[in-house]
């Protein structure tokens, strides 16, 4: 009996965290740059005597959808698309720095570089800091280019350059906070050859279509489980019944 329950709190556990990830994949369906969490499921054995019959599900988070979302023209000067599979370095809240391909950038009050959801972008020498500029724009390899007050709209300055990143041959993973991380620590190698299209933003990859079939799918499995549990409780009833007979 208590390996059948076992096995449904398991299966419980599990479909719970399937359905949070996939309720933020839809929270974050118009998320500029957002790529999907992708759930998975392992079998995880218990070992050791009369334990060898039960086998605990888990389901977690264990990558995002690295498939690039739909680019759309916007024409604002600081908004960016990143093309092929590189992504922009952000310093993360930590302090640590993370990637995102997140492209909605913007200027603090305190003159730095930040994306839409607040991160301070890296470039060649850490957070990008801007100053008194009449026009900001972003150049197709990455240059921050900066018009001063009063200077030729035609001779843009550069005054860095940001850090564009290809996690190709890097073991990386997807955090809470959705940027990407070097597994184990670290940081990624600049990628010379990235490009950027500007005035332009990439949208979320989550298919909002596909995501309602899997939060039905994932629903009905849970159910499935909640019954397990149910159909276990009215056979330990049974039992029990039968042993109180005179």
């Amino acid at each position: 009996m208590d390996r059948l329950v076992y096995t449904a709190y398991s299966g419980l556990r599990s479909r719970m965290a399937a359905q949070a990830a996939i309720a933020n994949n839809m929270a974050n369906a118009s998320t500029v740059g957002f790529r999907a969490d992708q759930i998975g499921f392992e079998q995880l054995a218990l070992k050791g005597g009369a334990f060898e019959a039960r086998a605990l599900t888990a389901g977690e988070v264990i990558d995002a959808d690295r498939k690039n979302g739909a680019v759309i023209g916007t024409g604002r000067d600081l908004d960016i698309a990143i093309e092929g599979n590189d992504w922009l370095a952000v310093q993360a809240a930590d302090g640590e720095e993370a990637y995102t391909r997140r492209g909605d950038l913007s200027i603090a009050p305190s003159g730095v570089l930040q994306t839409g959801d607040g991160m301070p972008v890296i470039g060649g020498s850490g957070p990008i800091t801007i100053p008194p500029a009449a026009k900001v724009t972003i150049g197709p390899d990455g240059s921050v280019l900066v018009v001063p007050p009063g200077g030729e709209l035609d001779k843009p300055q550069v005054v860095d350059k940001l850090k564009l990143v290809d996690p190709k041959g890097s073991e990386t993973v997807k955090g809470t906070d959705n940027l990407l991380r070097v597994k184990g620590g670290g940081t990624l190698p600049e990628n010379l050859d990235a490009k950027v299209l500007s005035g332009s933003l990439e949208q979320s990859n989550v298919n909002i279509t596909d995501t309602l079939v899997q939060m039905i799918e994932n629903q009905r499995s849970y159910e499935v489980q909640a019954k397990l549990l149910s159909s276990a409780k009215d056979m330990d009833d049974g039992g029990a019944s039968i042993m109180r007979l005179p």
